[in-house]
Parts: C-alpha cells; sequence; structure tokens
C-alpha cells in the first residue's frame, strides 16, 4: 500500500525524535543545524536540555537560537537568549538578526539600545549592519544617524559592510547625498557598495545619476557587474535612451553564468521602454539556456504580450502558471487579465477577475479599464461604484480609467460627474491624463467650445496628447478655427509628428479647401515628414501576417484580391455604398472608391476568411484609427459571412458581428 509523502515523512520525523536519545552530542549538535521543522526542533532542544553539559556551552545556545530562527520562531529563540546567563556579543547579533530577518525592526532596534547600556557588551562590525538595516527598513533616519555616530565613535565607519549599510540606509531615506559622501569616503569599495549608491539614487528617481555612477563602474572597471547591479540600474530604466539601453544590454552580456535575476530585470528593463520584440527575444534565449521563468518573468513577458497582442504565447503562459501553481498571485493575476483584454478577450479577462481571491485598486482598474476600451461604458461605470462599495479607494489611475470608458462610450454627464468627484470626494488634483480624456470626452460628444474652454483655464501647459484629441475633434466636428489653433501648438511642440499634420490636411479637405490642403502637404515634404502608412496585422498559425494599404507582396495576394472582388459585390448587393468622404483627395469619387477598397483592414479580413474555418473569431491590430468606410464594410462583412471580427486601432477596440459593432458607431 502507498502512503501520501506527508505521511512518510512524518514517520521519518518520529524516527529521528526517538533517536535523539541514541545520539552523540555532536550529532545531536548537527541535527539542531539541519532541522527546518519546528515541531523537531522543540524536541531536539528537549533533549539537549536533558544533557545538562550542554546546557552550560554557550556556543549550544546560539546554536538553538538560530535554529528557531530559522523555523521562524522569534519568540522561542528570544527565550533561549533570555535563559542565557553569560550572554557576549555574538549572542546579542544573532538575536538582532533574528528579529531583522522577520521584520522586527523594532524589536532589534531596542534590544541594541539596551545591549551596552544595560548588559555591558559593545556592538562590532556584525551588529551594525544589522541595526543599520533595521533603520533602513522601517525608514528610521534619526535612529540610522545615531547609529552611525556609534560605530564612527567605535571605529567600525570604515568596515566595508558597515559602509554599504550606512548606503543603504541614506539612499533608502531619501538622503543621496549622506549615502554618496558615505561612498565617497570608503577605503574598499565591492560591488555591494556600487548596486546600494545606483539603487539609492534608482529608487530616488534620479535616473541620470544612477546611470552616471553604473558607467563610471563599468569603465573603470572599479568591480565585476552581477545580478544585484542589473535589478539595481533597472529601476532607472523607464523611458529610457536608447544609448542606455544599449549600455546595460552590453553589462548583462559580460555577466558570465547569468541568473534569474538578471534574465528578469534585462527582460523587465525592454518592457518599460516599449521594446516588447526584444524582450519576448530574451525570454526565448532564457528558455533556451535552460533558467525557468518565476513569477517576475512571467509578469513581464505578459506585458510584452499585451503590447504585441500575441495572444499564443500569452495562453502559453496562462497555462503554465495554472502547471506550476503559481495562483494565487496579485501580480501575475493583474497582468494577465490586463493581457487578455488588451488581446480583445474581454471574455477571458472577466473569468480571471472573477475567480480572484483577492482584488486590490489595480485589480478593478485593470477590469474597468478593459470594459471601456470595448465599448461597454456602462458596465464599466458599475464596476467602479462596486469597487468604492467594498471599500477600495480610487486613485489617479482608476480615474483615468472610467473617465476614458465614458469617452470611449459617449457618457458626458457621466464623465463630468467623475472629474468632479475626484476633487470634490476624494481631494485628488486632476493630472495631464485626465484632462486629456475630458477633451476627448467633450470633443467626441460634439462639444468643441467647451472642450477648448477646458484646455486654456488648465492649470499646467498642455501636453500633445491633450492638442491631439483637440485636433481630432476638430477634424470629426468640422471646426477649423478651432483645429488650426490646436495644430499651432502641436506643430510646436512635436514638429515631425504625421499624424497631426494630416489631421489638418483633412479639416481642410473636409471644407474643400484643397488649396490648404496641398500647401500642408508641401510643408510635409519640405520638412522631409512622411505620412505613416495604414498597417493591419493578423496572427495566424503563431505567425503574424502584415497588410499595408494596396499591398501585393503577401504570397496569397492573388487570392485575396480575388475574393475581395466576391465580397465587395457580396456587400454591394447587402446595401453597401462606399463612404468616399472617408478618401479625403482631390480627386474623382470613383479613384476615391478605388482607393477605399484596398485599405489594409479589408485586406486583412478577406485573408483571415481564406485561411481560416467558418465561426472562429477574426483578430486584427491596427496601427491607426479606422477608417468610416473600412467600419462600415466590417459591419456588413459581420453579417453576410456570420463571423466576429474583434479589431483594435490605435483608440479601442471594435467587435462586429451580426452586422453591428460594440462601439455604437461612435468611436
Amino acid at each position: 500500500m502507498k502512503f501520501p509523502n506527508w505521511i512518510f515523512s512524518i514517520n521519518v520525523l518520529f524516527r529521528c525524535i526517538s533517536n535523539a536519545r541514541q545520539i552523540s552530542d555532536e550529532a545531536l549538535l548537527r541535527s539542531v543545524d539541519d532541522c527546518r521543522n519546528l515541531f523537531a526542533l522543540q524536541n531536539l532542544h528537549a533533549e539537549v536540555v536533558g544533557r545538562r553539559h550542554l546546557t552550560s556551552n554557550p556556543s549550544v545556545a546560539v546554536k538553538l537560537m538560530r535554529a528557531y530562527a530559522t523555523c521562524g520562531d522569534t519568540t522561542s529563540a528570544r527565550h533561549v537568549f533570555d535563559e542565557s546567563p553569560e550572554r557576549n556579543v555574538v549572542f546579542f547579533n544573532v538575536m538582532i538578526r533574528s528579529y531583522v530577518g522577520h521584520g522586527l525592526y523594532g524589536d532589534a532596534l531596542l534590544l541594541f539600545s539596551e545591549m551596552e547600556r544595560f548588559h555591558g557588551v559593545k556592538p562590532d562590525n556584525y551588529t551594525f549592519p544589522c541595526v543599520l538595516k533595521a533603520c533602513s527598513c522601517s525608514e528610521k533616519l534619526c535612529g540610522g544617524v545615531q547609529i552611525h555616530g556609534a560605530a564612527t565613535k567605535l571605529g567600525f565607519d570604515s568596515n566595508l559592510f558597515v559602509g554599504n549599510a550606512l548606503i543603504s540606509l541614506y539612499a533608502m531615506c531619501g538622503c543621496c547625498a549622506d549615502a554618496q559622501q558615505v561612498f565617497d569616503r570608503m577605503p574598499k569599495r565591492d560591488v555591494v557598495s556600487w548596486n546600494a549608491i545606483i539603487s539609492g539614487h534608482a529608487q530616488r528617481g534620479l535616473n541620470e545619476r544612477a546611470l552616471q555612477i553604473c558607467r563610471e563602474m563599468v569603465l573603470l572597471k572599479r568591480s565585476s557587474v552581477d545580478a544585484g547591479t542589473m535589478a539595481s540600474i533597472s529601476l532607472a530604466m523607464s523611458n529610457a535612451k536608447p544609448e542606455d539601453i544599449e549600455f546595460v544590454k552590453s553589462m548583462f552580456d559580460e555577466i558570465k553564468g547569468r541568473n534569474l535575476i538578471s534574465w528578469n530585470a534585462m527582460i523587465a528593463i525592454y518592457v518599460k521602454n516599449s521594446m516588447a520584440a526584444e524582450a519576448m527575444e530574451l525570454f526565448r534565449e532564457m528558455k533556451k539556456v535552460g533558467t525557468e521563468p518565476d513569477e517576475a518573468t512571467i509578469a513581464s513577458v505578459l506585458l510584452a504580450c499585451r503590447d504585441l497582442m500575441d495572444l499564443t504565447l500569452g495562453k502559453q503562459l496562462h497555462e503554465f502558471i495554472n502547471k506550476k501553481n503559481m495562483f494565487p498571485n496579485l501580480t501575475l493575476e493583474n497582468a494577465l487579465m490586463d493581457m487578455y483584454a488588451t488581446s480583445g478577450c474581454l471574455k477571458e479577462a472577466q473569468e480571471i477577475f472573477s475567480t480572484m481571491r483577492r482584488r486590490d485598486v489595480a485589480s478593478w482598474t485593470t477590469i474597468i479599464s478593459a470594459y471601456g476600451m470595448h465599448g461597454h461604458g456602462r458596465e464599466a461605470i458599475v464596476l467602479f461604484e462596486q469597487m468604492q462599495e467594498l471599500g477600495h479607494v480610487p486613485d489617479h489611475i482608476a480615474y483615468v480609467s472610467v473617465l476614458s470608458a465614458c469617452s470611449y462610450s459617449g457618457l458626458l454627464d457621466a464623465g463630468k460627474y467623475y472629474f468632479n468627484c475626484m476633487t470634490n470626494l476624494y481631494n485628488l488634483v486632476p493630472r495631464m491624463e485626465h484632462y486629456a480624456c475630458m477633451v476627448d470626452l467633450l470633443g467626441r460628444a460634439g462639444q468643441v467650445d467647451e472642450a477648448y474652454n477646458l484646455v486654456i483655464q488648465m492649470p499646467m501647459e498642455p501636453n500633445e496628447r491633450v492638442w491631439g484629441a483637440l485636433l481630432a475633434a476638430c477634424r470629426v466636428h468640422s471646426n477649423m478655427s478651432i483645429g488650426l489653433v490646436a495644430a499651432d501648438h502641436l506643430f510646436r511642440l512635436v514638429p515631425k509628428q504625421a499624424g497631426y499634420y494630416v489631421l489638418l490636411s483633412n479639416i481642410y479637405a473636409r471644407a474643400g479647401r484643397w488649396k490648404d490642403v496641398a500647401l500642408v502637404r508641401g510643408v510635409m515634404v519640405c520638412k522631409g515628414i512622411k505620412k505613416l502608412p495604414g498597417r493591419s496585422n493578423v496572427e495566424l498559425g503563431n505567425k503574424i501576417h502584415t497588410f499595408y494599404i494596396g499591398d501585393t507582396s503577401h504570397s496569397q495576394s492573388k487570392e485575396i484580391y480575388a475574393e475581395l472582388d466576391v465580397l465587395m459585390r457580396r456587400l454591394k448587393e447587402a446595401g453597401y455604398s462606399a463612404e468616399t468622404e472617408t478618401a479625403l483627395h482631390d480627386v474623382e469619387e470613383e479613384d476615391k472608391e478605388g482607393h477605399l477598397l484596398v485599405h489594409s483592414e479589408k485586406l486583412a479580413i478577406v485573408f483571415a476568411l481564406i485561411n481560416s474555418s467558418p465561426g472562429t473569431p477574426i483578430r486584427i491590430t491596427m496601427n491607426l484609427r479606422m477608417c468610416g468606410d473600412c467600419h462600415l464594410a466590417a459591419k456588413l462583412v459581420s453579417r453576410i459571412t456570420a463571423r466576429e471580427i474583434i479589431l483594435k486601432d490605435t483608440n479601442r477596440f471594435h467587435h462586429f458581428q451580426c452586422g453591428s459593432c460594440s462601439c455604437g458607431d461612435y468611436w
């Protein structure tokens, strides 16, 4: 009969305990050192007490204290400490380290304060790093400064480990200048010293300085880069310059015997800088060399899957998470939910959310944002209200999500209400992104004048996103006067951004001002600004297929165009008439219709229809906003082919099904 593993383990444990009385003192003490089970340790302790000659040995008491600390029982460790008649500095060091190791920083500092005053025991070079760490972790700067003084008085401030602890203390408490001063005065430094000063600056947002120190460390060969260096510098690598990313990658390449921390740091750096493809490639390389991912790896790669809309790999990672029993894990669950939502799988995102044992504000924000971007604004509002009813206080990001949801669904009154709630209920000062949401909301609803008034009354200088939302509204609602103002600001803020020139050109074209259209295009030519070509991606058979307007480069182009002709005839029979207003060019109507016919969205849809079985949802991502004609065509295609088409453009998701779209034609 086969017994469960846990029964076997208990049998072994009881045999060890029953044999304790039969083993030598040396073997008994070895058992204490190796013990990781509290119940077994208590029995071994009882055996030690039974051998009186052992209880008088101070080193035995130290072993018991360490063993109890390893088993997580600091109370028993302290009992052994208190019962020991002769306590030297080792006793205090072990007990203080036990407290620090279990987050009991106050207890550690209290014992340190009693050490010399009540017991006459002076701290040594092992004591100071521990108590300084207690100050760092609890951010007790005043206590740390006093301990620094005590270490200096006893001559330990020049000790390498004490110096490293002092750097961490000052850095974690926001005193980077003091940390730098300690670092500069150290007679000897190791890689931990460099990592601590780099991390300290990075944690305080002093990214340039952190990178500068890192370059000094590498270029002057002051110390060898290790996993700790990668973890430290990764904190400074959000929105980094390309040359800085290249420099850190060269550091990573030089590390011999890279461990998981190094891989995780480099993958995270790529993800932070919107280099999802590079993150994926590194992840594949990591698996190739046999390094198994952990929760941090998976969370980063899920973000890369989201950016690339790589649903296939995202699902594989979900299976890996289940296989490794990584749930419940809030970070992973939030990342997985976000990946599904941004890949067009709202149902799967909702399933993750509904099965979570615990949710934080980020969880609620993710699902609210998911419903909003998929066109379910009212459901997003219901979730936002539920979040508050359950005691979660919305933060700035949560308000961005609910305001965006209102904007996507045209819920003007609700958007205005929540914008006012931010300040009136929660005393949150609106940030740039909240103003951008409100300008977008007002602009989409046709309140262009009100949107403009909000922009000019903003307490900060409007950025590109705010003026861009206003210009887009002016294009939709043909407001030339405000559109010119918005365009003027945008050309000064981002003079090389082609999209805004195109928007202005479209405003002129709608008004029939073809000379002005030509003027804008001439400016683009003079400045070397090229319009970004429309691109649509379809994932099929674990491969991404890309199409551009009028594309003939695909191996199935002849088949695609033949099927497109057949499909367009069926669409016209179903009532389709080309929306030639979308093609705002100074050409004949027939030419406009031909231009619309070969838009990348249509080519991608036809390719997917040819190469996938009936009933399979079609998923497409675009790099531009979907045009009105393609939107109309996609609705009819979904009806006559009985296919669901899920298309993500730069603004939102469109779910086409049975001849209608989730956006309600409001986009």
